[in-house]
């Protein structure tokens, strides 16, 4: 059945608010899925799924469904955390809160104040860039981008203080852009200008998905799909974070105050180049933040926008899940070469988002562009795919615990091997305790992201290699 959000000919479309558990049930013993309303697929879809087809579309649906009934207690678990978090720094810790508490002089956190740090803050309290690092370094754009996709996080206020004091760079804006997936303001980027490199370099950070936003995180676990004509099949939930319209699809021009991520981020990009023709411009992201990264060029690549593609020095994404088939890489991988637009994947060790959704046979989500691969010390390698690419190959479990007991071990002992600045937060190391059951979480955090770019050993020379070139080596 045809719908109204539906922009393609080709296109899979779950709908988790409207399965009952009856529906579910069939599901698994009905290949049928045109037959299921929570399941909405064209013609071309192959919606007569074989069961490991029906099987992932239930594990999404399912895993939806949970999310969506767990959003409210985990928003206010979030809220929570992160308010005491602040509380307790702002007030020097637990003893001094309490004398504070007592004597009437407690600090109350203000969440829009530069003072208020985000959960995502906490797990890595790091905000000076690394002073060994210039920009002639060729370290210099990939750690420059792992510390604006961790400051996007951040609030304004917090945003613009960093920017400008720690960093002496140039504060362009922090914004909230329409999310047609989540239905509210909930994709975020932040832009800067780096006025020390030369030629002048304009940062563009989006946004991963926080923590405790429930919502958010249904977005990486849902397999909607949408095929565009000569281009391939790319997840719809990122699309419309990035700002797809509906019954539109990639309009090239849309209402200039409409506040959708692409569209405004391409008028303040368009603006900024126009004053400086020498300035280049880069695009990254962590987690979520940098599917929307890649899919920002990809779209831009959509509409012919040479002159900007060709300003656009490169795109860093950090713990990036897959966005599109193999179809949709090909189309980048040739495009990225068109316009020489360098494309880094960072992918630390067993990060588990890295290899979702599932790239087999059934879903055929894939990676495409270079990986540069990290072990747990920080030694980088090139490679075309991640090892244990989708995670649950059970011939990795016995390694993946192992690694996860090192990292928590090294938690401890780093400061007194790599300097006093690695020390972790007691809330990181909490967070690796956790990992020791589900071992690749911990992983996913800003924190081992920020000590590959500082104390990672990159491949020489660092530069983009074809597919074909990886298969090679």
């Amino acid at each position: 059945m045809a719908s109204e959000e539906h922009f393609c000919q080709n296109y899979l479309f779950l709908k988790p608010e409207e399965a009952t558990l009856f529906d579910l049930i069939r599901l698994l013993y009905s290949s049928k899925l045109e037959e299921r309303r929570f399941v909405e697929c064209s013609s071309e879809a192959d919606c007569h799924g074989n069961f490991r087809r029906r099987w992932i579309i239930f594990i999404s649906v399912v895993s939806q469904k949970v999310l969506l009934f767990t959003r409210i207690p985990l928003a206010i678990v979030g809220y929570v955390l992160e308010l005491w978090l602040n509380l307790l720094s702002g007030n020097g810790g637990f003893l001094r809160l309490l004398f504070n508490l007592f004597t009437g002089r407690l600090v109350k956190p203000d969440r829009s104040s530069e003072n208020f740090t985000s959960v995502v803050g906490f797990s890595d309290r790091r905000v000076d860039l690394d002073r060994k690092i210039q920009p002639n370094d060729r370290k210099y754009y990939s750690s420059l981008s792992l510390m604006a996709a961790k400051l996007s996080y951040e609030n304004q206020a917090f945003i613009e203080s960093i920017v400008k004091d720690h960093w002496d760079m140039e504060f362009l804006g922090s914004y909230k852009f329409w999310n047609d997936y989540t239905k509210r303001l909930s994709t975020q980027a932040l832009l800067l200008r780096d006025t020390r490199a030369d030629p002048n370099v304009i940062v563009v950070a989006f946004r991963g998905t926080p923590p405790f936003d429930a919502i958010q995180w249904s977005t990486d676990v849902d397999i909607s799909w949408y095929e565009l004509q000569n281009v391939g099949r790319i997840h719809g939930g990122f699309m419309k974070a990035l700002g797809l319209q509906a019954n539109q699809g990639w309009p090239k021009e849309i209402d200039k105050d409409t506040p959708f991520a692409y569209y405004k981020i391409r008028q303040i990009l368009k603006e900024m180049l126009q004053e400086n023709k020498e300035a280049k411009f880069i695009v990254t992201g962590h987690s979520l933040g940098g599917a929307l990264a890649i899919l920002f060029a990809f779209v831009l690549v959509l509409h012919e926008e040479t002159w900007l593609l060709e300003r656009l020095e490169g795109v860093y994404t950090f713990g990036q899940p897959r966005v599109g088939d193999q179809l949709f890489g090909e189309f980048m991988n040739i495009n990225l070469k068109k316009y020489d637009v360098s494309y880094w994947r960072f992918v630390y060790c067993n990060d588990i988002v890295p290899r979702l959704p599932y790239d087999d046979k059934t879903l055929m989500f894939k990676h495409f562009g270079s990986c540069l691969y990290f072990d747990s010390c920080y030694k980088g390698k090139v490679m075309l795919e991640e090892p244990n690419k989708n995670y649950f190959n059970v011939l990795w479990a016995v390694p993946k615990f192992i690694n996860a007991v090192w990292e928590l071990i090294r938690s401890f002992t780093i400061p007194y091997t790599k300097g006093p600045e690695y020390r972790e937060s007691w809330f990181m190391r909490l967070t690796r305790v956790i990992g020791l059951v589900i071992p690749g979480l911990p992983a996913h955090a800003p924190q081992d992201y920020d000590n590959l770019t500082r104390l990672g050993s990159f491949p020489m020379p660092l530069q983009r290699q074809d597919s074909a070139q990886l298969k090679h080596d």
